[in-house]
Formats: structure tokens, sequence, C-alpha cells
């Protein structure tokens, strides 16, 4: 591949079906050099040659590599770092994020309490009612894009802060990719759940799609999440996809809202 070298005239834009094939990233026929080395990072980031928790080359050493300038490497850095893909460590260089960051575990859970901010009550508290084998219903099957009928793992969860139900979960995941996983392994792992799909299944969630709507507490939530049949609550349905675009968790949740709020930050 032929990088075309960049000049101090107006922003220089080429063509990028040869990056496209390398990398693997969906672009419009023409995108800006800092894109191209955008989806080149992230091609080596899918195919693993960065693991996560590991230190990316420098941007000196991928500017080499790429024969482009550094400021160049950085701004697709940049966008990466926005984009919770890699974390820059001061004093140290920039590294492949987990989920096992402090930073990084919030960016799927958008529930804040009322009385502080985000991650002030600190971790929750979970309790896994079920994990279980469980044939994939028409509308599961099409989320993770098996066939109905087919296994998948159902797990259910309550999660708690300060000692009061405030999440529960219904999820879904193939059976083929999470074979092993066990409602003992999920209890005894005390980090975030998207942090054991990485590091014991070398599945790492990097995007959602979410879809929110106000519900009534059936019989099943007010039990579990201890409030009153018909309290209102947020139903928060939430489809993860991996470095490959692959769909592989539908999660619903369902999320009191007497005491912590919805909030969904954008830049």
């Amino acid at each position: 591949m032929q990088i075309l070298p960049e000049t101090s005239e107006a922003p220089e834009l080429v063509p990028v079906a040869d990056v496209a094939s390398i990398a693997a990233s969906a672009t419009p026929a023409f995108s800006p050099l800092y894109q191209q080395i955008k989806g080149l990072i992230l091609g080596s980031l899918r195919s693993g040659e960065w693991k996560p928790g590991e230190a990316i080359p420098s941007e000196i050493e991928l500017a080499a590599r790429f024969k482009v300038s550094q400021g160049t490497v950085r701004k697709a850095i940049d966008e990466l770092a926005a984009e919770n893909l890699l974390l820059r460590r001061q004093g140290k260089g920039t590294f492949v994020a987990t989920h096992a960051e402090q930073q990084v575990q919030f960016r799927f859970l958008k529930l804040v309490p009322d009385s502080g901010s985000r991650g002030s009550e600190g971790p929750a508290q979970r309790d896994i009612i079920e994990c279980r084998r469980a044939r994939a219903s028409a509308d599961v099957a099409k989320a993770l894009a098996v066939r109905s009928g087919d296994t998948v793992l159902q797990v259910r969860r309550v999660l708690s802060f300060g000692g009061t139900p405030v999440i529960l979960e219904d999820i879904w995941l193939p059976a083929t990719t999470f074979k092993g996983l066990t409602a003992e392994r999920l209890t005894s792992y005390k980090g975030p759940m998207y942090a054991l799909f990485e590091t014991e299944f070398n599945v790492r969630m990097v995007r959602a799609e979410e879809k929110i709507r106000a519900i009534a507490a059936t019989d099943t939530h007010a039990k579990l999440l201890q409030v009153a049949l018909g309290t209102p609550l947020l139903s928060v349905e939430r489809l993860a996809y991996t470095y490959q675009d692959e769909p592989m968790e539908l999660r619903r949740g369902y999320y009191r809202t007497d005491t912590h709020h919805y909030q969904n930050d954008m830049n």
C-alpha cells in the first residue's frame, strides 16, 4: 500500500480503496489522510496485533511505519481515544483500552445517582439470578445474527448500589462463543462483565445501539427490584458489537429512576 506524502498546502484528499481493504473500515470513496491512518490502526486492533491493556507503538514509531507526519498520527489517535478504543497515560504512552479501566467501565452504563456523580457509589454489587442455556427466540436470533432455535446463553442479574437493587438485566449471548461461561464464574469474577468477556473469551465490545422507553414494573420487575407493581421504570435494550462489527450481546435492562437518572454525555 502507498500513502501519498503530506504537503503544507490545503488538506489533501486521497483514495482509500486500498486502506479499506487492509483496515476493513467503512469509509467514503475519499478520506483525509489521518482517517486513513485511523483505519490502519483500527485494523491492527481488530487483528489482535495489540492486545487490550498493551501499549501501542509511539507516535514517532507509527509515523515512520506509515510514512506520515507525527501530527497526522496524533490526530488519528486522538479520535480513537475519544471513542474509548485507546487510552492515553501521561508520561507512559498510549494503550489499548480495556473494560477494566475506570473511565471505560461507565461507557455503556449511563445511570447516574441523583445525589452524586457517575462512579461515586463505587462498583455495583452483582447478584446472578440465573445463567442457563436456552433456545433463541425469533427476536433474540435476529439481534444476534443466529438462527431461531440456536442455543444461546441467557443471564439474569440484579445490580445493586449501597445495598439497594437498581438495575435488573436480562442478557443473551451466543453459546458457541461463550462456551464455559457459568453462573459460578460470573459470580466469582469481581470486575465488569465486559472485562471478563475480553480476558477469557477474547471478545471486546466496542460499540452499542440502545433503545429506550418507559414501562411499568411487572410482577417480576417489582419482586427483583423491590418496588411496587406498576412503578415507572426505564427500559434500555442494548445490542453490543465487536471490532468486527458482529452483534455479540443482547441486553435488556430495567432501571429504577426514583434515585437515579439516565445521563448521556455527547461530544
